[in-house]
C-alpha cells in the first residue's frame, strides 16, 4: 500500500522510532478529577452513557504503538463501584508482507503509529472531544484522539407475558463510548479504534483506508487487475494486526486464563450431544482458533452477586492468519508478564536481550502467574476496482465480552430483575 521510497524517507530518523511519545495535552472536558489524578502524565476519560453505564480510562500516545489505553474500568448503573477490566491495552504489531515476495513491512517497529499520528478534524469526531498529544518525531502537538459516543442499535427487545397472557414489550437502544486515533504511513491511513458498550463489551479494531500504492504492482496470481483491461495487477498483501492485553480482571493481579472446547459426545433423542470442557491455561500458550473453541480471563479476586467469578471472554472475528512466519501463524498467545515484551515482532527493548524479538519465542513453558494475552487478527487483502481513491475502510478486530461480570445484564429493566435463574 505504500511505496518503498515513502517508507525509507520516514525511516531516516530510525533512532527516534523506538522512543514513545508520552507527553499528552489537555484532558477532555468530560474527565473526572479522581480519574485524572490516577492517570499521572496520561489523560483521563470518563463518560456516562445514556443507559447508565460509566466507562473510565487513561490514554496516551506512544511513538511506536500509537494509542495506548490504561486503567480501563466500567461501572454498571447498579454496581457500587467501578469494575476493572484492563490495566493496559495497545497495538503490538502490524505486519504487512506482499504476495510478490518482494516487500514486507512491520509498521510499528519500523515506523510507529504514534510517530505518524495525524490531526483529527471536527467533521471526523461529530459531537465529540478531540484530545492533543505532543509527538517528538513530528516536533509538534497533534490533535490525536477523538472521544465521542455512537448508537449501536438494539440493546435488547423482548415481550414478557403475564398470567393472563398479556404481553408487555421491553426494548432499548444501546450506545458506545468510541475513542480512536489515525496514523498515516505512506499511502495507508490506519484508524485505531476502541468501542466501549453500555453492556460492558469492549471492541478493538483497526481500519485501513487511504489509497492503493501507485507502484506496488505484480502479475497474475500475486495481484488483481484494476483499471481498464487486465494489464495492471495491484499486488495482494497481508495485514496481521496484533494487540497486547494486560488484564486487571476486577482488580486481580493474577487472573486465570481458561480454554473451552465444545465437541460432539454422541446423539440424543432429538439432536447431537455437545459437551463443553474447560482446560486451565497454567503455562504459556501459543494457540490457533478451532471450531467451538474460545478463551476467557477470570478474576481470582472478585465474584458477581451470584457468586460466580467475573471474567471476560475473547470473541474472535474472522481471521486468516499468515502462516509464512512462525509468530503470525497463531491466533492467540498467553505469556508471563515482562515489561520489556511490548511488541509481537521487532521487539528491541534491551531488557529482553537474549529472549528473542517475537512473541512466539516467549511461549517457552513458563508457569503463568501474571498472564498477558496477545491477539492476532489476519486479513488477506486482494485489491479490487472499488479500492481506488480513496479506499473504503476495511476493519479487523475482536471483542472482549463480559461473562458473569454482573448477575444479570447491566441494562436489565428494574421490574425484570427478579427473573434471575430458574423460576421457583
Amino acid at each position: 500500500m505504500r511505496t518503498a521510497h515513502v517508507r525509507r524517507a520516514v525511516g531516516t530518523a530510525s533512532a527516534l522510532l523506538l522512543l514513545p511519545a508520552l507527553v499528552v495535552g489537555a484532558a477532555p472536558a468530560a474527565a473526572a478529577p479522581q480519574a485524572a489524578a490516577a492517570c499521572g502524565t496520561a489523560t483521563a476519560i470518563s463518560k456516562k452513557l445514556s443507559n447508565g453505564t460509566t466507562w473510565t480510562m487513561c490514554w496516551r500516545i506512544s511513538g511506536t504503538k500509537g494509542l495506548v489505553l490504561e486503567k480501563i474500568a466500567y461501572k454498571p448503573r447498579k454496581e457500587p463501584r467501578p469494575i476493572k477490566v484492563l490495566d493496559s491495552a495497545a497495538l503490538a504489531q502490524v505486519n504487512v508482507p506482499y504476495d510478490s515476495g518482494l516487500t514486507e513491512y512491520n509498521d510499528l517497529s519500523d515506523i510507529g503509529f504514534g510517530n505518524t499520528a495525524v490531526d483529527i478534524g471536527p467533521e471526523e469526531c461529530p459531537g465529540g472531544t478531540i484530545g492533543s498529544a505532543y509527538v517528538p518525531q513530528q516536533e509538534r502537538t497533534v490533535k490525536a484522539l477523538c472521544t465521542t459516543t455512537a448508537p449501536h442499535g438494539y440493546a435488547y427487545r423482548g415481550d414478557v407475558y403475564d398470567d393472563q397472557g398479556h404481553a408487555k414489550k421491553y426494548t432499548k437502544q444501546g450506545s458506545d463510548l468510541v475513542v480512536f486515533s489515525v496514523s498515516q504511513l505512506g499511502w495507508y491511513e490506519y484508524v485505531t479504534q476502541w468501542n466501549f458498550s453500555d453492556d460492558g463489551t469492549l471492541t478493538a479494531k483497526v481500519g485501513a483506508t487511504g489509497d492503493l500504492s501507485p507502484s506496488d504492482y505484480s502479475g497474475e496470481g500475486t495481484g488483481w487487475p484494476i483499471g481498464k483491461g487486465g494489464h495492471d495487477h495491484a499486488t495482494s498483501h497481508y495485514h496481521s494486526v496484533f494487540w497486547r492485553l494486560d488484564f486487571a480482571a476486577d482488580g486481580s493481579a493474577r487472573p486465570k486464563v481458561e480454554q473451552y472446547d465444545t465437541k460432539k459426545a454422541g446423539r440424543g433423542s432429538g439432536s447431537a450431544v455437545l459437551k463443553t470442557t474447560r482446560t486451565p491455561v497454567t503455562k504459556e500458550l501459543a494457540a490457533t482458533s478451532a471450531l467451538r473453541r474460545w478463551w476467557r480471563v477470570a478474576s481470582t479476586a472478585g465474584v458477581n452477586a451470584d457468586r460466580h467469578p467475573r471474567s471476560w471472554e475473547l470473541v474472535q472475528q474472522h481471521s486468516d492468519h499468515y502462516d509464512a512466519h512462525a509468530y503470525t501463524s497463531k491466533d492467540v498467545y498467553v505469556t508471563q508478564y515482562r515489561a520489556c515484551e511490548e511488541l509481537a515482532s521487532g521487539n528491541s527493548d534491551p531488557a529482553c536481550a537474549g529472549r528473542g524479538t517475537s512473541v512466539d519465542r516467549w511461549t517457552d513453558g513458563e508457569t503463568l502467574t501474571h498472564p498477558v494475552v496477545w491477539v492476532n487478527v489476519g486479513f488477506h487483502h486482494i485489491p479490487r476496482d472499488e479500492d481506488q481513491a480513496p479506499m473504503p475502510i476495511h476493519w479487523q478486530g475482536f471483542q472482549l465480552v463480559p461473562r458473569d461480570v454482573t448477575a444479570m445484564s447491566p441494562l436489565t429493566p428494574d421490574d425484570l430483575s427478579g427473573h434471575n435463574g430458574r423460576a421457583h
